[in-house]
Formats: C-alpha cells, structure tokens, sequence
C-alpha cells in the first residue's frame, strides 16, 4: 500500500508536467515562456489542466501518506496535503483570461480581477510555502546526499517563488519561464524523492 501511494504521486507528478508542456505547445496564441501554466485553465481546453491541478491535488494526499508512512514524518506529511489542497484550489478557482490568452483576451494584467481569479491568485503563497516547509521538514528525515538536495530544492523553490511572484506583478515577459522552473524543481524532486523512498 505504501508503494502505491509513492506512485501515484510520483506518477501524478510526471503527467502534471506533460500536460502542461503539451498543452502549452499545442495552443493556438499561448506562449510557455510568457503565460502562466493557469492560464491554460481558460479557454475551450481549459478542462484539461482544471483536471490536471485535480489529479494532481488529489494524487498529493495519498503521496503524503506514503511518505509519512515511510519517513514518519508527520508536519512533513501535511505539508505536502496542504500543497495538494493548494493544487486542488488552484483547479476549483479558475484564473481570468489576460496577457491576450485565450485570443482576444485583454493584454497585460486583467484590468478588474473575478473573485475566483483573486481567490486563484491567493492560493499560489501557501501552496508553495508549503512545499517549501515540506523539504525542510522532511531534510531532517534524510541521509546524506538526499538531505543536501531536499535542502538545495527548498532554496532555490523559494527563490523562484519569490522570482514568480515578482515577474508576476511586473508583468514580465519571461513569467512563464520562471514559473516553469518553479514547477520542475519541485515537481522533480516529488518524482526523485518518490523513488528514493521507494
């Protein structure tokens, strides 16, 4: 059982990012290095990553479990649920169409912001400072080389939230890309981490 809740999560993980960089690069108007992965919530396809913050929430809790029942680790578990929850919120509240995606949306920053759009946005902060506690709790519970990565992850995830965050509000036309290495230093280190338990 244990086994299983490390590879949904870790498997989760994987199609996470495959959806996102698929969809990315098939949609008509969307540039990765520019757009948020939210914004392919909106539009015509925008089920496809509304399910996949879904899955990916859901899959978070049972990986959790796992590593809580592996490392016994129990502030480290729940930190990962509350990143899971985070993905789940991210899903159920729908970002607004801005920065011209979907094609004919306004360009820049959404000028008035949709409570769900705002409650979106609110989710980002403790989704990824959980994540961000979660390495660091579970650091104490690793050996070696794999304490120093889980740490190394924490550090540079927070400096790409906080670089997020910034390209963000400033618009930036490489938002996109830094999101994206926000994304894939954590989501590779579910995956490695997934693994190493296992």
């Amino acid at each position: 059982m244990t086994e299983t809740l490390l590879i949904v999560g870790m498997a989760a993980a994987v199609v996470f990012v495959a959806v996102f960089l698929i969809e990315g690069a098939l949609r008509p108007g969307y540039d990765p290095t520019y757009h948020t992965v939210s914004q392919l919530s909106v539009g015509d396809r925008g089920w496809i990553q509304i399910a996949n913050f879904l899955l990916m929430g859901v899959a978070m809790f049972a990986f959790a479990v796992g590593v809580n029942r592996t490392l016994n680790a129990a502030i480290g578990a729940v930190l990962l649920a509350v990143f899971g929850l985070g993905a789940i919120a991210s899903g159920v509240f729908v970002t607004d169409p801005m920065r011209g995606y979907p094609p004919g949306a306004p360009t820049g920053a959404a000028a008035s912001v949709t409570l769900h759009s705002k409650l979106h946005d609110a989710v980002a902060p403790p989704m990824f400072l959980a994540i961000f506690g979660a390495c660091l709790t579970l650091a104490g519970r690793l050996d070696g080389p794999w304490r120093l990565y889980t740490v190394l992850t924490a550090i540079v995830g927070l400096a790409l939230t906080i670089g997020t965050a910034l390209a963000y509000q400033r618009d930036a036309a490489n938002l996109g890309l830094i999101q994206r290495a926000l994304l894939l230093v954590y989501w590779s280190w579910i995956v490695l981490l997934g693994i190493h338990l296992l």
